[in-house]
């Protein structure tokens, strides 16, 4: 369910804006996304885990706070990442 260290240092690698990037919002955009991927694999065999459910929908709202963040700074930048990570909207 958890996302690996190894995992997470590929996707800081491929979307950090900079050299020593680990904590733009682009990065936590990734990270957050690979996290939901995993929860929503989880609920295909455990429809009824109620209290991971509450943690996706935070983490889902936490993205989209992010997004709406990098949309209101840099509106190319915004359709690159969601190109990038494969989201809709």
């Amino acid at each position: 369910m958890s996302v690996t260290p190894e995992r997470k240092q590929e996707l800081i690698k491929e979307f950090a804006r900079g050299n020593g990037d680990t904590g733009s919002a682009d990065v936590q955009v990734a990270i957050l996304t690979e996290r939901i991927t995993n929860l929503t694999e989880h609920f295909k065999s455990h429809a009824k885990d109620n209290h991971s459910r509450r943690g996706l929908l935070k983490m889902v709202s936490q993205r989209r706070r992010l997004l709406d963040y990098i949309k209101k700074h840099d509106e190319g930048r915004y359709r690159d990442l969601i190109q990038r990570l494969g989201i809709r909207r």
